[in-house]
Formats: structure tokens, C-alpha cells, sequence
């Protein structure tokens, strides 16, 4: 049934063993979209396939060339250090609760297809002041998981209400197919202008010294510098605005 749900269009079939799978996709502050652009680019990762769904926005998109396209969420596959990665990633997520469950399943079906052995999922923590150094919170399926990452503060009880969107579900999810899965979530601007580039530059941090990715987060920081200018004084009325309403509670979507 989930088959007539979402379409696959397969790009290549490559060769998989024990694959690691990492979600980023749109959020509060865009961390995991990001984070994971910037991963898919720098490890140099390959598409191999891409998903389509009546469950995704009922939108098209126009691209470069002044043509459209439908909304699409794809995997992406890169071996380093002889692990297999896979990375989710696209510009949308699906439309609302069950239909984003029901692509969580799919998802994990196909993580299960290769038998994949983790799950990692990337969102932001929406704070009403811009962080001047981002913090990465994580939690998961168990302790004994969580505790592998360095860099990321476990004292997430009380930070964040629930993960919502694919970001949380999938990790619900994976708990149920018995798969260890995680979610880092780094500080960032609760403002929907607001891109969390320094969140998603400590986010890749995380996964930088867990997995030995080589990643040149140099690059990552000369783009903080100039777009960072750019949104600070874009944001700085914004974010005084809103720390006059008096409210200091974070919050957390996708």
C-alpha cells in the first residue's frame, strides 16, 4: 500500500552494508537543511534516489532554469572510512500527522531494505534571542546510544517540549523497528527569517568528531561570517521585539 503512496524514482542502486542514515530536513531556523547541505556537498555524497508523494505539499516549485518541479525528498550515499551513510535531505516535509508518519515507516523500510544500523535526525531549538555560541542538545532511543556523541549535552529534559515533524517521528519510529536513533538539536533564533547557520556549523561539529568525517568546517565558518552580517542586522529589531514580550521559554519544530 505504502508503494501507491510515495513513488520512487531510483538514480543507482549502489552496494550497501550496515548503512548509517542521517535526516536533515526544514525546521525552526533551517539547522538540519543546513547542516545537511553542507554535508551532502562536502563529503561529496551521490544521489541514488528521489521520493514523490500526494502526502508532500500541494505546490510546485520553480527552479533555475524558470521551469517547475514537484516537491521531492532524496537519499543521498557516501562511504567514509568505509561506513556507508545515507543522507535525507530535500526542501519540504510531508503536509501533517499522518501523513508524515506513514513516511516515516516508509523511510525506515527502506533503512531496514539495506539494514542500516542508526538513525540520526537534525532540528533546532527555537530561542527568542539569537545564540552567540549555539548549544547542541541531544536525546534518543537509549542511553547507551546517546552517550557516543561527544559534544552534546544529554540535560535535554525541560529544554524542549516535543519534536515534531519528521525530526521527532522518525525517531519514534526507528524505537519501534528496534534501530538506535538519535536527534541533535542545536540552539537557534525562533524567527522564521532567521537561517541557523552557526547551530547547523555545531551540529556538524557533533558529527564531525563522531564519525571521523573530515568535513572542512573552515568553509562552513567564512560562510557564517558573511551572511551572518547580512541576518544580524536583518534580525537585531526582530529579536529586541521579541524580548520584550518577556517570553524565555525555547520551543522546538521539525
Amino acid at each position: 500500500m505504502q508503494k501507491e503512496k510515495f513513488e520512487v524514482e531510483y538514480l543507482a542502486k549502489p552496494s550497501l552494508k550496515s548503512p548509517v542514515l542521517i535526516e536533515g530536513l526544514p525546521g525552526i531556523g533551517n539547522v538540519g537543511k543546513i547542516a545537511m547541505d553542507f554535508l551532502i556537498e562536502n563529503v561529496k555524497a551521490k544521489k541514488f534516489l528521489n521520493i514523490y508523494s500526494h502526502y508532500f505539499p500541494h505546490s510546485v516549485f520553480i527552479n533555475e532554469k524558470n521551469l517547475i518541479d514537484l516537491p521531492v525528498i532524496s537519499v543521498y550515499h557516501a562511504t567514509i572510512n568505509k561506513q556507508d551513510f545515507l543522507f535525507l535531505a530535500g526542501d519540504i516535509q510531508p503536509i501533517d500527522e499522518p501523513s508524515c508518519y506513514e513516511f516515516c515507516n516508509f523511510v525506515m523500510d527502506l533503512v531496514l531494505e539495506y539494514n542500516g544500523k542508526e538513525v540520526i535526525t537534525l532540528g533546532g531549538i527555537g530561542l527568542q534571542k539569537i545564540p552567540k555560541k549555539p548549544k547542541v542538545y541531544i536525546t534518543g532511543t537509549n542511553k547507551a546510544y546517546v552517550k557516543t556523541f561527544p559534544y552534546a549535552s544529554d540535560k535535554i529534559y525541560g529544554v524542549v517540549g516535543p519534536i515534531i515533524g519528521v525530526t521527532g517521528v522518525l525517531l519514534g519510529v526507528a524505537q519501534r523497528r528496534k534501530i538506535p536513533a538519535a536527534a541533535l538539536l542545536a540552539q537557534t533564533f525562533a524567527h522564521p527569517a532567521y537561517l541557523g547557520i552557526k547551530g547547523a556549523k555545531e551540529t556538524l561539529n557533533v558529527l564531525n568528531s563522531k564519525f571521523t568525517l573530515k568535513l572542512d568546517l573552515a568553509k562552513l565558518s567564512d560562510e557564517i561570517d558573511e551572511i551572518e552580517k547580512e541576518i544580524l542586522s536583518r534580525s537585531k529589531g526582530v529579536s529586541n521585539t521579541s524580548g520584550e514580550r518577556g517570553s524565555t521559554e525555547p520551543n522546538y519544530f521539525g
